[in-house]
């Protein structure tokens, strides 16, 4: 008895000794404990992400990857992995676990090393979110208590989805949710039970155990977690055997990105960092753009078909390089593969190697392994580059274009399923001749990475939103956003803008100017300045409606003197032009101002919407990671009738009361703002010359009388057919820059295409004997070389839209006019038409019988 009462004794005096050990170390560290109560608003570190207007992905810029997921929203076979993994006593310890802490403290007196493995999820939680990962007894002393505090403050469930969220599992992802599309590009709730228990091994060892750079490690790593399952009943031996004997199916993959808009993700990441700070990268922000999906997509589309057409009808630049020379053995198609793996794709442009040419085909195997085949329908475009002006003869063979070893750019053309592609133990090497093998293999283009640089942007003539913006063939090849940063010269763009002037200082559609040749002496460089129309045909006088929409050079320069350089200059400014970086000399007349794709496209949209200025802006508005809204743009709207009411309603509640849209929208905007855009031009200067632009793409004339002409638009009326679309094409000298800007219903779009250097001239094509009748050739212009993005963009631009008739303007009138000299008429025929006129403009005299001649015919108004 005397023994047992010394025992107890000590017992009770060492417990009583560990007590108040333990409470002096808890008062000794307690202030240096944080407050874990924040926790319950703790805010993760996650990626800013950008979004279309449709709600399409972008893109997402942070350095961690995170998709922070509710409790409820993780599988139950997750939650059992980790679970049975990480700390199986989860939902009964208080945050610690005794039996572990034992465990690991028979493990330190036995090995004297420091083990993790008496770590709960909650002390994790409280290391993760709190305290470092040194190895040392305060440390840990300080996670023991934080964690018995962070159980009292929060459920169970709270502390698991912290767990869930915040736990590091390699290739820069945290948290379940981005493991889930970093490995398998899916979803937590797409997952196997084998994809499962890969990511909820990682957490012991991120790297070393990464199923991507060690797929063995990852595979025993998968069977423990599964043997832990078995042990703990989640799962029974069915299941573990079927996931155990999975295949590690895991490869990276990058944001889910939905909709690839990198050069306006990119202005949207300077604006943000600009106005937020870095925070920005870390804090969960979702950034809402105006674009959608449907006109980005149509965008980028149209931009690098038609840039792929200019470079392809100038020539083939030959090979990128070569893997052997003729005479070598050819590589296999893995090590090809491997060779080409540091290729960048450029849009639908992949690397490819050829490993046999005949005469007609050649063989090839792309950076992803496949072998494919090129016919020579698909490469007998590339006769040899010599300039931008000059190409070498048509080829005969595809031995004239490529050789065994070559590096290329190819298009898929055609895509096969595994059932159909081609047999991995046949000659890869070996020519593809026959019908049944040509099906077997996806099909290819030769290609080649545009020389030439490109913009497309289209804006809402109502607000200035931004609907698509494409500043290159590719982000990858060229960072350089073209649409905002290439500021170029815009050649007869910018006549649209002298005519207005013109309009506004009395002249009108039917006014006359001589189209003739004009020379004049410059005393201070000795020599005489001839500007010439292209081509160089002049017509005599003619009419300020057929002068735009032949671009008649002469007519604009004979503009400039009418109303001198400042006038114009003034005119200009009020589009958004900077004037003083306008050129104060009459070269301004023929488009030698610099501007960017924005300014021009902007400026065009006074056009569109009746004479206002808006200003262009790609952010619709900005969320916080609970969806409140930290931003919304409130965008200046053009809207003649609002103005209307405005000016005449007694006060603003009267104002709201209006009810038919889009006088409504126009209201609110007014109330939220308190301004609307800046009218810089009349409706009616607008409507005009909106009339000439039109006349640029539908050109006029009676052609069965056969005195009917096109504008240097025409191309825009061949292929979309429709009546209410205007547009300008823009050439410069030599070529350097070609332009092509208009407008159809709610839409207003720029198209440029030129080169970087700006040394280089975009040159001409002459005829290739291999291609059809339809082949583009002679010299690149705004109409053939620009346009024809334009075109293809506004085909799904305005698809669904119905053609709409013009909306005329007060104080517009329609008179009949005598062709030949804008006069007034009493004849009916063909060499008269309507004209518009503003009141009080139109003509006094009517034309004497004797004074008419026909030379440019025109249909009635639309």
């Amino acid at each position: 008895m005397k023994w047992l009462k010394r025992l107890l004794f000590l017992i009770f005096l060492g417990s009583s000794l560990g007590l108040v050990a333990v409470t002096a170390l808890y008062f000794y560290v307690a202030p240096q404990l944080p407050d874990v109560s924040t926790l319950r608003d703790i805010q993760l570190q996650t990626p800013m992400r950008v979004f279309s207007a449709d709600g399409e992905l972008i893109s997402q810029f942070g350095e961690k990857r995170r998709i922070p997921l509710a409790i409820e929203d993780i599988p139950d076979e997750m939650i059992h992995a980790f679970l049975a993994t990480e700390d199986a006593r989860f939902y009964s310890h208080p945050g610690i676990d005794p039996i572990g802490i034992t465990r690991a403290a028979v493990n330190l007196l036995a090995t004297g090393e420091k083990s993790q493995g008496a770590s709960t999820i909650t002390q994790q939680v409280a290391r993760n979110f709190f305290l470092s990962r040194e190895k040392t007894y305060i440390r840990k002393i300080k996670e023991i208590f934080l964690a018995l505090k962070i159980e009292q403050q929060l459920s169970k469930d709270e502390i698991l989805s912290l767990y869930l969220n915040k736990i590091s599992l390699g290739y820069r992802s945290f948290g379940v949710g981005a493991a889930a599309q970093v490995y398998y590009g899916k979803t937590v709730d797409q997952l196997t039970l084998a994809q499962i228990a890969i990511i909820a091994g990682l957490p012991k060892a991120p790297s070393a155990l990464n199923p991507i750079r060690s797929p063995e490690r990852a595979r025993d790593r998968r069977r423990v977690v599964l043997g832990r399952m078995l042990e703990t009943g989640y799962i029974d031996q069915a299941r573990f055997d079927e996931a155990n004997q999975a295949p590690i199916t895991a490869s990276y993959h990058g944001a889910e990105i939905t909709l690839p808009a990198p050069y306006l993700a990119e202005m949207v990441r300077q604006q943000i960092l600009e106005q937020f700070g870095e925070d920005a990268y870390i804090s969960g922000m979702d950034v809402y753009t105006t674009i959608t999906a449907k006109r980005q997509n149509a965008a980028t589309s149209a931009l690098r078909k038609n840039l792929l057409n200019y470079d392809q009808r100038h020539g083939y630049r030959g090979a990128i390089d070569q893997l052997w020379k003729p005479g070598q053995p050819a590589l296999e198609p893995q090590q090809i593969s491997e060779q080409l793996a540091n290729f960048p794709n450029y849009g639908e442009l992949v690397a490819a190697a050829v490993i046999s040419v005949t005469e007609q085909q050649a063989t090839i195997v792309t950076k992803q392994g496949e072998v494919g085949v090129i016919d020579w329908d698909n490469m007998k475009w590339a006769r040899r580059f010599i300039s931008d002006t000059r190409q070498g003869p048509a080829p005969k063979t595809a031995t004239e274009v490529l050789t065994a070893g070559d590096i290329i750019w190819v298009v898929a053309l055609n895509q096969v399923s595994a059932e159909t592609g081609p047999d991995s133990s046949s000659d890869s090497t070996a020519p593809n001749n026959s019908e049944a093998q040509k099906s077997e293999l996806t099909h290819y283009q030769l290609s080649q990475l545009p020389d030439a640089g490109a913009a497309l942007i289209a804006i809402s003539p109502l607000d200035g939103a931004i609907e698509a913006l494409v500043g290159g063939f590719s982000f990858n090849q060229s960072k350089f956003n073209r649409v905002t940063q290439a500021s170029r010269q815009v050649g007869s763009n910018i006549k649209p803008f002298l005519y207005s002037a013109a309009f506004e200082h009395g002249m009108t559609l039917a006014s006359l100017e001589n189209d003739a040749p004009i020379n004049r002496w410059d005393q201070a460089m000795g020599v005489a300045w001839r500007p010439k129309n292209s081509p160089p045909v002049y017509d005599g006088p003619i009419r300020l409606r057929v002068g735009l929409a032949k671009s008649k050079n002469v007519i604009s320069v004979r503009l400039m003197r009418d109303l001198g350089i400042n006038t114009m200059i003034s005119h200009l400014a009020k589009f958004g032009f900077p004037a003083n970086e306008l050129p104060r000399n009459e070269s301004l007349s023929l488009g030698s101002a610099s501007l960017t794709p924005m300014q021009v496209a902007s400026a065009y949209g006074s056009f569109a919407n009746g004479g206002y200025l808006v200003s262009p802006y790609f952010i619709d508005r900005i969320e916080d990671g609970e969806g409140h809204v930290l931003f919304q743009q409130l965008p200046k709207v053009a809207c003649d009738d609002c103005h209307e009411i405005i000016n005449h309603a007694p006060n603003l509640d009267e104002l709201l009361e209006q009810t038919g849209d889009p006088l409504k929208q126009c209201a609110i905007s007014f109330a939220e703002t308190e301004d609307l855009a800046p009218r810089i031009i009349s409706s009616q200067n607008a409507f005009l010359v909106s009339q000439a632009m039109n006349s640029v793409i539908w050109g006029g004339g009676s052609w069965a009388h056969k005195t009917g002409w096109n504008g240097t638009g025409w191309r825009a009326a061949r292929e979309l057919k429709r009546h209410d679309i205007a547009g300008k094409t823009g050439t410069t000298n030599d070529a350097k820059d070609a332009w092509f800007s208009g407008f159809g219903p709610g839409l207003v779009v720029t198209s440029w295409i030129g080169f970087d250097d700006f040394n280089r001239e975009l040159g001409e094509a002459s005829y290739n004997a291999n291609l059809g009748k339809d082949q583009v050739t002679g010299k690149e212009f705004g109409a053939r070389t620009a346009q024809p993005a334009w075109i293809d963009f506004m085909k799904v631009g305005l698809e669904g839209i119905p053609e709409q008739p013009w909306s005329i303007p007060k104080n517009i009138s329609t008179v009949r006019i005598d062709r030949a000299s804008g006069l007034l008429t009493t004849a009916s025929d063909y060499t008269t038409r309507f004209e518009y006129f503003e009141k009080g403009t139109e003509p006094s005299e009517y034309v004497k019988p004797s004074s008419g001649s026909v030379f440019d015919a025109e249909d009635e108004l639309f």
